[in-house]
């Protein structure tokens, strides 16, 4: 054996992190860093938010798996406020986002077969989305980079243009069952989907008897300032696959249905073993009960605007670093004007952690909770960050 026993896929930063704490993470040799990276949206309420690990700890020492063989009361009680909360009657319990969009996609293929039309089993995508890493979802995103050396491209999907209204349109055949969207693309670049496109979306699924899905694995659960952000458009879904925040840092995700949009999945047509686990319900309804406490998410949307005008203000100082500002909530983007790469690398030498992503763009996912210092604290790094490549853009822009 030669290198690394782990897999080689992932380019990692030499950071090994041992504990955490609100908005910052400790190294092995001591250092803190400001997370406004949060796992990749993960970690919705920061590190060791004491109502989750209590939660945690005590259900870790009476139960952590059964299967779903038997009743799981923590999970009817998830799915009960899932739905109380939300435009769904159903939920499947699933670890990831991937498997929630796989059990959405695998729904809509059943809607339409026990409706008489197994045809309809094609989805319509959108260029630049992200929706995991399985063949299918893959093939969903449909980015090259992701399907390549993965042999033949699972079938039934068909990408359009972002935000394409003509090209959905155009792209609805006999065989079209669902269009499939991320409300904000994360992967893509925090690219907000208009509401006026949401809506029309919504009126082309009912007009052609098509369901509609959103991916609401990264901008979910609170992140834009709603429970859910397909809310600010004011339409609902007839799916919706959750994750991330929904486990505040435990792996676990959801896919929510109406009652019409699951009806073709009776027992034995989907399953998992351990979606659903007490573990993992016992941290979801720790996390609902943070996130849907009255003023919660007044407040996030406050501390939005705070870090959105202050990133303002950052990215008029140094118009050769930052182009603009983009996202909603606590799922903001910075357009670069250097490679994005560049200003994380500076970013993370003010000790400072942000997440890149497509279309040139750097993410920045502070937890739901984190302060007004905090936040003030970010903005300080971000300008020393764009200060230190600001003399050398100009240089090259010579």
């Amino acid at each position: 054996m030669s290198g690394s026993p782990i897999y080689e896929t992932f380019a990692r930063v030499p950071l090994a992190f041992e504990r955490g704490e609100g908005a910052f993470l400790f190294t092995t040799d001591g250092e803190r860093y400001l997370d406004f990276a949060a796992g990749i949206a993960v970690n919705a309420l920061g590190h060791s938010h004491p109502h989750l690990v209590a939660a945690l700890t005590e259900q870790a020492g009476k139960l952590w798996h059964v299967s779903n063989l038997y009743e799981i009361p923590a999970q009817t009680r998830l799915a009960e406020r899932l739905v109380e909360a939300s435009f769904a009657d159903k939920v499947f319990f699933t670890n990831s986002g991937a498997e929630a969009l796989e059990c959405a996609i695998k729904t809509a293929r059943r809607y339409h077969y026990v409706s008489g039309h197994p045809e309809r089993f094609r989805t319509i995508t959108f260029e630049g989305a992200f929706h995991g890493r399985t063949l299918a979802t893959i093939a969903a995103g449909g980015q090259e980079k992701y399907l390549e050396g993965y042999g033949p491209k699972v079938e039934g999907f068909d990408q359009v243009p972002f935000g394409d209204l003509e090209a959905v349109e155009k792209a609805i055949t006999p065989e079209t069952a669902a269009i499939l969207i991320e409300p904000v693309q994360g992967e893509g670049g925090i690219r907000a989907v208009p509401a006026a496109t949401l809506k029309k979306l919504r009126e082309l699924a009912d007009k052609h008897g098509l369901l509609l899905i959103f991916d609401e694995v990264q901008c979910g659960v609170g992140r834009t300032g709603k429970l859910f952000a397909h809310e600010w458009a004011g339409i609902a879904p007839d799916l919706m696959a959750i994750a991330k925040g929904i486990g505040g840092g435990f792996p676990m995700g959801a896919c929510l249905a109406t009652d019409e949009a699951a009806r073709g999945m009776t027992a034995g047509v989907h399953g998992t073993t351990f979606g659903g686990n007490p573990l993992a319900m016992a941290v979801g309804n720790a996390v609902l009960d943070v996130v849907l406490a009255e003023g919660f998410l007044e407040d996030v949307q406050r501390k939005a605007l705070l870090l959105k005008q202050g990133l303002a203000a950052v990215a008029d100082e140094f118009p050769t670093v930052i182009a603009d500002i983009r996202g909603s909530g606590l799922m903001l983007g910075l357009k670069c004007v250097v490679p994005n790469k560049d200003l994380n690398n500076a970013l993370r030498d003010q000790h400072m952690l942000a997440v890149t992503a497509g279309d040139n763009v750097i993410r920045l996912l502070p937890p739901l909770t984190v302060t007004d210092g905090e936040i003030h604290d970010a903005l300080a790094r971000l300008r020393a960050a764009a200060g230190s490549l600001a003399g050398t853009a100009a240089v090259a822009a010579q």
